[in-house]
C-alpha cells in the first residue's frame, strides 16, 4: 500500500441524497456500503459474485462522450464503492415504499403474484425499473433481456414476466388473438374476475386496477453531479484503506504515469473479473487504478476499413455500437460484427454486460471468453498506449496465451480494439454451447472465418479459434494452413475434422471435465459452419449445390422466446360473500413489502450493541485425522475475539455420529472444525485463512454409491416393500428388461443466505434466536406382449453423505411413493441410504418422490421401447383403473387421477401434436422434437399422526383488529396469506382487519416442521378451531344485536368480560406405517396431476428448446388459486432444473466444484416453456381437508420430468433413425452433454477416446 495520508472525499448520491465519504475502504463494495453504512437492506446479499441479481441497483452517470445521462443496472456486490464518484445510485427503497408511495413496478410485481419468498424481488424490481427509465414502453424482448441476469428459485418466473409485460408496448400473451375477445378478459356483466358459478377463470389479477407509469415522477439526476460532470476536475482522486489504495486519475497522462509507477497495479472498471478473483481465489492487489474518468478510453471511431471501440466501453455499449454499425453497412462488411453481437446477447446477464468493459474482457483472457475467439479470427488489433508512446499488437492466439513476445508490457494499457470490416466472399460465424441458453459460461465456444478466392469455393484464408478447450483461447492455425486452397466440400470437411481433433487436443483429465463432449463440439461446430457457408455460397452463386432440406435445421440456433400461457381455475360461488376471500386469487400477504425491500430477512435485522460475528473453519479433507489446529496467527489479527473448538463447548457437542464441531477426525470436506468470533464479518473471515490445520489422511475414502456398496457402508437398515410373488411372475412373463437409472443430486440453492442471529438476554440465561431457515436404481421389469407389466423389481441406493440427517426418511418415502400411478400386481421395492465421505445430504422438495418416480417412469419408457410403442400407451395400460390398494395396502380411488390424465391429453392436444412431431422428425435430421405426458399420484403428509398436529393462537382486540399466530413457517408458499383467508371466513370479517404474528415458539410451542405439503392443511384447521371458539363466545352478543358491527360486538364482549383470546388445536390426520409388515395408511390423501411437455433438441450441440407445457392439477377447492398456481409453476420449473441443468460436480477428493451460480445452473427466465399452461381441475372434492383444499407445495416438482422424458423421446427418435440399439441406462439430468453424446453420429464416432485407467478425471459421478 502507498504511504497512508488523508483520502480525498468520495462524492455520490443515493436515492437523491448526497453522500460524502471521507474514510472509504477501497476493498468495500456498494452492497456492503448500502447495507451496513446506510442501512438500506432492500438490496440483498446472496451469491456475492454478480451471478444471481439479488443485489441489483440502478446507477446513473453523465456520459462524457454522448453528453447524456445513462441509467444502467449493476450488481452491487461487485461494484467497488470507490468507483461511484460522481454517480447517482437508486435502490429499491428509492423507487417506492409502502409508507409513502408505491412505484407501479412494485405494485404490479406484487399484485401479479410475482413474489413468493421475496428475496429476489428487489433485484427483479430494480432490473425492470432501470429498463423503464430507459424505455418507458419496452418491447417484450427488452424485458426478457433485462431480467436475464436475475435468478428466482420460487416462482418459475412466469408471474414476474407477466407483471413486466403490463408495461410493454405490445402484448402477445393472448392465446385467442384474432377472435376479438382476450382470454384474460371477463364479460361486462361480471362483477369481478372471479366470475359465476362453475365458471372457469383465467384472470389472476385485474390489470385495470394498476396505477399508470408516469416517467415525470422519477428522481432526477442530481444537478450537482451534472455540474461536476460538465466541469470535471482533472485532479487525481486517492482513497486509502487498511490494505489497499485506490487511485482515480483525471487525465490519460496521469493514468499512464501511474501505470509506469505501479506496473503491477490492475486497472478496474466493471470489476466483473477482478472482483470474483479477489473474493473466491484470494487475489490481492495493494494498488488499484481506476480509469473511469478517462474519456479517451470510451471513444468510438468509425473508419472505412473497420471500427475502433474504446477499451473503457461496456459490453452493453458495445452491443449498441455494433447494432448501429450493422444497420449502416452492407451485410458483407458486418460478418464479424454480427458474430460478436450474437454472443453478446447471451454473454452473462444484463447487469454484468452493463459493468464489464471491452478492455477488461480482452485483458482477462479467460479460456471461456465468448468474444476472444471471434475477435481473434476477425484479425482484430489491440491499440496500446504508455508514457513512452503507442503501438499495436494483433489479438491472436499468442496474445491470448500470454506469450511474452506477443503480450502487453507492464506499463502499457489497452486503449482500444480495432475490428476490421469483413469483405465479399468472406464469412464469419460464432458458436457456443453452455449448460443453459442464457447467463451461463460456455462449455465450448468458437469463432470461425473463411475467405474464398473471388467467385470460387476455393479457400484463400481460414481461421478457427476455440474457447473452453484449454487454458486459453486456442487457434487451430496448423489445421487451417493445411486446408488453404482446398474446395469447400465434404472431402475438405472430413479432412478438417481429422486435423482439428489432432491439433485441438484435450487430455482426459482436463479441468472442467466433459472431455468427450467438448471434443465432439469441436467438430460439430465446424460442421455447422460448413453448412452455413454452403448456404451463403449458394446465395452468391446458384452453381453451388443445395443443402438437403433435412439438414437445413442445423443452421438455426434456438432463439430466446417470449413465454405465453393461460392459467385457469374454478371461480367461487356467486353467492359467496364478497368479503369472504377463500377461493379468490389474493395477493401474497408480504408481496408489497417484498417489492419495496421492506420485508425484513434474518440478515436485515439491525445490528445490536456489542454484536459479534462468527465465521466457520471447515475441513479440506474427505477422511482424515486432525493432527493439530494452530490458531495463534488468527488470534493475533485485529478484532478477533476468540477461536472456538470442540473443547470449548460446555454442553453436548452434537450427536455421537453427527458432531457439531469435529473431534480428532473429519469425515467429509466442509465439516466444521472450529469457528472464529470477531468484531466484524470481514475480520472473522480473514482470521479463518490464518488457521493452520494438519491432517493425516485415512482410508477408505468413500465418495460414490458404488464405493459404499463395495465397502458395505450404509447409514440405516434397508427399507423394503413387496407385493405379490415377484420371482414367480418373472418366470411367467414374455419379456424382461433390466437396466439402471442414475439421478443426480440437487442443491437447494436458497436465494437467502443461511444466517442465524443469537441475542442473549440479561437474565435467566435466555436466548433470542433468529434463524433463516440422489439416487441410482437397479431395475428389472417383466411384462407381457399385451403391454401389461406383470412384475417390477427396483433396488434403490441414495448417497446420504457422512451422517444420517433425513436420509432414512427420504429412503422410506422414496420406497412408499415408487409405484406412482401404476397398478402392478407383483412388486418389490428395496432402498438403502449409503454412508459416504461427502457432506450430509438432506431432503429436498418432494422428499424422494421426484427421484423415485423418475425411476418408475423410466421403466415404463423402457417397456415401451421394447414393445415399439409410444410410452403413453404403456402408461395408460398399467395405470390404476378402479378403487384399489397400493403396495402398502392403503385403499384409494383413482377416478381423479384418470380425469387429470384425460384432461391433460385433451387440453394439450397430445395425439395431434404427437403426429406433428413425427412429421417434423421425418423432415429434419439434425433437429428432433419429442413429446411426453406423465401422470402423477403424489402422497401428501407424514407417515405418522403426531406430525400432523398443529396449534394456533388468535387474539381479538377491542378496536376490532385480530392477530393470528400459527405454527407454520412462511417460506414464500403463502401460508400466512391462507391463514388470514381462513380467519376472515370463520370470523366473517374482511381480511384487512386481520394481522399475522410471525411464527414464534414463544406463542405457539411444539410446532411441527412445515413440510410434506400439509402446512396450510393442519395450521388452517388450528386457526379455524380458534376462530370458531371465539365466534361461539360472541354468538349471544351477535344474536342480541344482529344489526351491530363487528367493533360493537367486540366492545360488548370486552365489557361482559368474555375472553377474546383462544388457542386452536388440530389433533392431526391419522397416519401410520408398519415397516415390519410392509402395510399401513401412511398418507392422509393424494394429489393427482398430469403434465405434457414438448421439446426440440439440437442433435449437434445437445441444446434443447421447451416448446410447450400443459399441467393439469387436482387442487380440489383451492384456498387461493393465485398462490396454488404459483406453487405449481415454481415447483415445476425447479423440477425441470433437477432433470435438465442442475448438476453437482465433485472432485475425486470429494470437493464440490459447483458452489456458485457460475458452476451450478438453476433455470433462468429464458428456460420457461414458450407456451406454459396450468389448469386447476374443477369440481373435485375431499371432505378430509379444510374447505376441501389440497396441499400443492411439492407435487409439481415431479411434473418437471415431463421435459426430461420429452427430451428422452427426441433422443430415442434419433437413435432409432440411426440404428443405435436402445440401452436401458437412464441418466438425469438430461444435460446438453448427455443429449449430444446420446445422439451418436459420425462426429461422436471420430473423436479420440481415452482409457479411463490412464488418467485421473476432473470430476467423478457420485450417484
Amino acid at each position: 500500500m502507498l504511504c497512508a495520508s488523508r483520502s480525498d472525499e468520495l462524492v455520490f448520491f443515493v436515492n437523491g441524497r448526497k453522500v460524502i465519504e471521507r474514510n472509504v475502504d477501497p476493498e468495500g463494495t456498494l452492497l456492503t456500503f448500502l447495507r451496513k453504512n446506510l442501512r438500506l437492506t432492500g438490496t440483498k446479499y446472496a451469491c456475492g459474485r454478480g451471478g444471481c441479481g439479488a443485489c441489483t441497483v440502478m446507477v446513473s452517470k453523465h456520459d462524457s462522450v454522448s453528453k447524456k445521462i445513462r441509467h444502467f443496472s449493476v450488481t452491487a456486490c461487485l461494484m467497488p464503492i470507490c468507483s461511484l464518484y460522481g454517480s447517482a445510485v437508486t435502490t429499491v427503497e428509492g423507487v417506492g415504499s409502502i409508507k409513502t408511495r408505491l412505484h407501479p413496478v412494485q405494485e404490479r410485481i406484487a399484485k401479479s403474484h410475482g413474489t413468493q419468498c421475496g428475496f429476489c424481488t428487489p433485484g427483479m424490481v430494480m432490473s425492470m425499473y432501470t429498463l423503464l427509465r430507459n424505455h418507458p414502453q419496452p418491447s417484450e424482448e427488452q424485458l426478457m433481456e433485462a431480467l436475464g441476469g436475475n435468478l428466482c428459485r420460487c416462482t418459475g418466473y412466469r408471474p414476474i414476466f407477466e407483471s413486466g409485460r403490463t408495461f410493454c408496448m405490445e402484448a402477445n400473451s393472448c392465446q385467442q388473438k384474432g377472435t376479438g375477445k382476450c382470454c384474460l378478459d371477463w364479460g361486462e356483466n361480471d362483477s369481478s374476475p372471479l366470475g359465476k358459478k362453475n365458471e372457469i377463470c383465467t384472470k389472476l389479477f385485474a390489470k385495470e386496477e394498476f396505477q399508470p407509469l408516469d416517467p415525470t415522477q422519477e428522481l432526477i439526476f442530481p444537478p450537482e453531479l451534472l455540474r461536476m460532470a460538465e466541469n470535471p476536475e482533472k485532479q487525481m482522486l486517492t482513497f486509502y484503506g487498511e490494505r489497499v489504495t485506490w487511485i482515480s486519475p483525471g487525465t490519460l497522462k496521469d493514468l499512464l504515469e501511474l501505470k509506469a509507477k505501479h506496473p503491477k497495479a490492475p486497472l478496474v472498471l466493471g470489476n466483473t473479473s477482478l472482483g470474483p478473483g479477489m473474493k473466491s481465489q484470494g487475489h490481492f492487489h495493494p494498488v488499484l487504478l481506476s480509469p473511469a474518468r478517462i474519456s479517451e478510453l470510451s471513444m468510438v471511431t468509425k473508419t472505412s476499413d473497420g471500427l475502433t471501440i474504446g477499451a473503457g466501453c461496456s459490453l452493453a455499449q458495445m452491443q449498441v455500437i455494433l447494432a448501429e454499425r450493422i444497420s449502416e453497412l452492407p451485410e458483407e462488411k458486418t460478418q464479424t460484427y454480427r458474430a460478436l453481437l450474437k454472443h453478446l446477447r447471451s454473454l452473462a446477464g444484463q447487469q454484468i454486460r452493463n459493468m464489464a468493459s471491452l478492455g477488461g474482457h480482452v485483458m482477462s483472457r479467460h479460456c471461456y471468453s465468448d468474444l476472444s475467439p471471434i475477435l481473434a479470427v476477425g484479425n482484430s488489433t489491440l491499440n496500446l498506449i504508455s508514457a513512452e508512446g503507442t503501438r499495436q499488437i494483433p489479438l491472436n492466439e499468442h496474445f491470448l496465451a500470454g506469450l511474452a513476445s506477443a503480450d502487453i508490457e507492464p506499463e502499457e494499457i489497452l486503449e482500444s480494439v480495432h475490428i476490421p470490416h469483413s469483405q465479399k466472399w468472406e464469412f464469419v460465424s460464432a458458436f457456443r454451447q453452455a449448460q443453459c441458453q442464457q447467463n451461463a459460461l460456455p462449455h465450448v465456444n468458437a469463432g470461425m472465418r473463411v475467405l474464398f478466392k473471388g467467385g470460387t469455393d476455393s479457400i484463400e484464408d481460414l481461421h478457427i479459434a476455440y474457447g473452453g478447450v484449454g487454458p486459453a483461447t486456442i487457434s487451430a492455425h496448423r489445421s487451417c494452413q493445411q486446408l488453404l486452397g482446398r474446395r469447400w466440400n465434404e472431402l475438405m470437411l472430413d479432412e478438417a475434422c481429422r486435423l482439428l481433433l489432432d491439433e485441438v487436443s484435450l487430455p482426459g483429465s482436463a479441468p472442467g471435465g466433459r472431455v468427450e463432449f467438448k471434443r465432439t463440439l469441436v467438430v460439430s461446430f465446424l460442421f455447422k459452419f460448413y453448412l452455413e457457408v454452403l448456404q451463403e455460397l449458394k446465395k452468391l452463386d446458384r452453381r453451388y449445390s443445395e443443402i438437403s432440406e433435412r439438414f437445413l435445421s442445423a443452421l438455426e440456433d434456438f432463439p430466446v422466446t417470449i413465454p405465453q400461457g393461460v392459467q385457469t381455475y374454478q371461480s367461487v360461488d356467486p353467492h359467496q360473500p364478497l368479503q369472504d376471500p377463500v377461493g379468490r386469487p389474493i395477493m401474497h400477504l408480504s408481496g408489497l413489502k417484498h417489492a419495496t425491500g421492506e420485508a425484513i430477512f434474518c440478515d436485515d435485522i439491525p445490528m445490536v450493541d456489542k454484536e459479534l460475528f462468527m465465521a466457520l473453519m471447515t475441513s479440506s479433507r474427505a477422511h482424515a485425522k486432525i493432527r493439530s489446529i494452530d490458531v495463534s496467527k488468527a488470534l493475533e489479527l485485529p478484532g478477533v475475539i476468540d477461536v472456538i473448538t470442540a473443547e470449548d463447548i460446555p454442553g453436548i457437542n452434537g450427536a455421537e455420529n453427527d458432531k457439531l464441531l469435529a473431534v480428532d477426525e473429519v469425515i467429509c470436506v466442509g465439516q466444521i472444525i472450529c469457528a472464529v468470533v470477531a468484531e466484524t464479518d470481514v475480520q472473522a473471515k480473514r482470521a479463518t485463512e490464518k488457521i493452520k490445520i494438519t491432517y493425516e489422511d485415512l482410508e477408505p475414502v468413500i465418495l460414490t454409491i458404488k464405493d459404499a456398496i463395495n465397502h458395505n457402508s450404509f447409514l440405516c437398515p434397508e427399507k423394503k416393500l413387496e407385493q405379490g410373488n415377484v420371482e414367480e411372475a418373472f418366470e411367467k412373463v414374455d419379456q424382461i428388461v433390466e437396466g439402471e437409472v442414475h439421478v443426480g443430486g440437487q442443491e437447494h440453492f436458497y436465494m437467502e443466505t443461511q444466517r442465524v442471529l443469537v441475542i442473549p438476554k440479561t437474565e435467566d440465561k435466555e436466548l433470542d434466536i433468529y434463524v433463516s431457515t440422489q439416487d441410482p436404481a437397479h431395475v428389472q421389469v417383466g411384462f407381457m406382449n399385451n403391454r401389461r407389466i406383470k412384475a417390477l423389481d427396483i433396488e434403490c441406493f441414495i448417497n446420504g453423505g457422512c451422517t444420517l440427517d433425513d436420509s432414512e426418511l427420504v429412503t422410506e418415502f422414496l420406497i412408499l411413493k415408487l409405484e406412482n400411478a401404476y397398478k402392478i400386481r407383483n412388486l418389490r421395492f428395496q432402498g438403502c441410504a449409503c454412508m459416504t465421505n461427502l457432506p450430509s445430504n438432506t431432503a429436498f422438495r418432494g422428499f424422494g418422490f421426484p427421484q423415485g418416480a423418475l425411476v418408475t417412469e423410466s421403466c415404463i419408457t423402457a417397456v415401451a421401447a421394447k414393445c415399439g410403442l409410444p410410452p403413453e400407451k404403456i402408461r395408460e395400460k398399467n395405470m390404476y383403473k378402479a378403487v384399489d390398494k397400493t403396495i402398502y395396502n392403503q385403499a384409494f380411488n383413482p377416478e381423479t387421477l384418470i380425469r387429470c390424465w384425460n384432461e391433460c391429453l385433451d387440453k394439450s392436444s397430445f395425439h395431434s401434436r404427437r403426429m406433428q412431431a413425427e412429421e417434423f422428425n421425418k423432415k429434419n435430421y439434425w433437429k428432433k422434437k419429442g413429446i411426453a405426458i406423465i401422470p402423477m399420484k403424489f402422497s401428501v403428509g407424514f407417515a405418522a399422526t403426531s406430525y400432523h398436529q398443529a396449534a394456533a393462537l388468535v387474539h381479538i382486540y377491542t378496536d376490532g383488529s385480530v392477530l393470528v399466530t400459527h405454527g407454520g413457517s412462511e417460506l414464500g408458499q403463502g401460508i400466512h396469506t391462507k391463514m388470514l383467508q381462513v380467519a376472515s371466513r370463520e370470523l366473517k370479517i374482511p381480511m384487512s382487519y386481520i394481522h399475522i404474528c410471525e411464527t414464534s415458539t414463544a406463542t405457539v410451542p411444539n410446532t411441527i416442521a412445515t413440510a410434506a405439503s400439509i402446512g396450510a392443511d393442519v395450521n388452517g384447521r388450528a386457526v379455524q378451531d380458534a376462530c370458531q371458539i371465539l365466534l361461539k363466545r360472541l354468538e349471544p352478543i351477535i344474536k342480541k344485536h344482529p344489526e351491530g358491527t363487528w367493533e360493537d360486538w367486540v366492545e360488548a364482549a370486552f365489557e361482559q368480560r368474555i375472553s377474546l383470546s383462544a388457542t386452536g388445536y388440530f389433533r392431526g390426520y391419522k397416519a401410520f406405517m408398519d415397516w415390519e409388515k410392509g402395510v399401513g395408511d401412511p398418507f392422509p390423501y393424494y394429489v393427482y396431476g398430469a403434465a405434457c411437455s414438448e421439446v426440440e433438441i439440437d442433435c449437434l450441440t445437445g441444446a434443447h428448446k421447451k416448446i410447450r407445457t400443459d399441467i393439469i392439477m387436482d387442487a380440489c377447492c383451492s384456498l387461493n388459486p393465485a398462490i396454488d398456481i404459483g406453487q405449481i409453476e415454481g415447483s415445476f420449473i425447479q423440477g425441470m432444473g433437477l432433470y435438465t441443468t442442475e448438476e453437482l460436480k465433485y472432485s475425486p477428493e470429494g470437493v464440490l466444484y459447483s458452489r456458485s451460480p457460475d458452476e451450478y445452473k438453476i433455470p433462468t427466465i429464458t428456460d420457461v416453456p414458450e407456451e406454459f399452461n396450468v389448469s386447476l381441475m374443477p369440481s373435485s372434492y375431499t371432505p378430509l381437508t379444510i374447505y376441501s383444499s389440497k396441499g400443492l407445495g411439492e407435487s409439481g416438482m415431479f411434473l418437471g420430468s415431463s421435459v426430461f422424458f420429452a427430451i428422452a423421446d427426441a433422443v430415442a427418435t434419433v437413435r432409432r433413425e440411426r440404428g443405435i440399439a436402445e440401452d436401458f441406462m437412464v441418466q438425469s439430468p438430461a444435460t446438453p452433454e448427455w443429449v449430444r453424446m446420446a445422439c451418436a453420429d459420425r462426429f461422436t464416432e471420430m473423436i479420440p477416446r481415452d482409457d479411463p485407467k490412464t488418467f485421473k478425471p476432473w470430476s467423478i459421478p457420485i450417484a
